[in-house]
């Protein structure tokens, strides 16, 4: 009895990760600037465009199916998942440009959704009155690796995520994930930075990684604590052994005081 005793209380309980503890100071967070995500290669972006003339903007609005050819191809963008479907919108190819209609090419590596806007307003402007645009990501994705419950890509409709909002999507950080060292990495530009999180602290919230950018891989490590495979299955079958001689010793005392 004592020994099963043992086992049970030996058995490391799962520990809830806590998020930031401590004082937080409201007035300097209020003042952060939400970044503005940029236009990067291998995004498929969707455009609407309105005017005071509804049928001379209806050219400009057929659904432009992307080719997914070797050299027009990104990581994949443009996929909807399945063999040979794709998805409408414009693929920023791999100089950064897109074939908008009537424009020809247009170079918007960089751009936010705003400059992007106000360029197509300008070059519009000589075929339509009063033109504007609607502009979205249809390919906001980012990936979660590492000490989460559920690895994987995930896709969001907005266009704005931190990274407690990816974590809850993940399951949470495991038990044996490192709150403290979260790596964000992050491209723009073709340039790869990396970035470090602690969000067990408030301040983690003052970082420009808090908020994820499309493309963005999030690693979660794990901590020295945790056991290996061979350790694990070798604390497996120890505990199996012990249970085992916990029972036979009950059972031998049991037929030793019948006797």
């Amino acid at each position: 009895m004592l020994s099963f005793l043992l086992i049970i209380f030996s058995c490391k309980a799962p520990k809830q990760v806590q998020y930031l503890q401590g004082s937080i100071d409201t007035s300097a967070l209020s003042t952060i600037a939400l970044p503005e995500p940029l236009i990067q290669k291998g995004d498929l972006i969707g455009i609407t465009v309105y005017s005071d003339n509804p049928e001379a903007t209806a050219v400009y609005n057929q659904q432009m199916n992307t080719t997914m050819s070797s050299s027009a191809q990104v990581g994949g963008a443009g996929t909807t998942g399945q063999s040979g479907a794709v998805m409408p919108g414009y693929l920023v190819d791999a100089n950064g440009d897109i074939r908008f209609q009537s424009l020809g090419l247009l170079h918007v590596e960089g751009m936010t959704r705003a400059e992007l806007e106000q360029m197509l307003k300008e070059k519009l402007n000589p075929f339509l009155k009063n033109p504007y645009c609607n502009i979205r990501f249809l390919n906001y994705k980012f990936t979660m690796l590492g000490e989460v419950a559920r690895q994987g890509v995930y896709s969001i409709p907005n266009e704005k995520i931190s990274i407690l909002e990816a974590l809850g999507l993940a399951g949470d950080i495991t038990m044996y994930g490192e709150k403290d060292s979260i790596m964000v990495v992050r491209e723009i530009n073709g340039k790869r930075s990396f970035g470090y999180l602690n969000v067990g602290k408030p301040e983690v919230m003052l970082s420009p990684y808090y908020y994820l950018r499309q493309n963005d891989v999030v690693i979660v490590k794990a901590n020295p604590k945790k056991p290996g495979i061979s350790e694990q299955t070798a604390t497996r079958r120890l505990t199996r052994v012990t249970a085992i001689m916990s029972i036979l010793v009950s059972l031998t005392l049991i037929f030793t005081r019948v006797r």
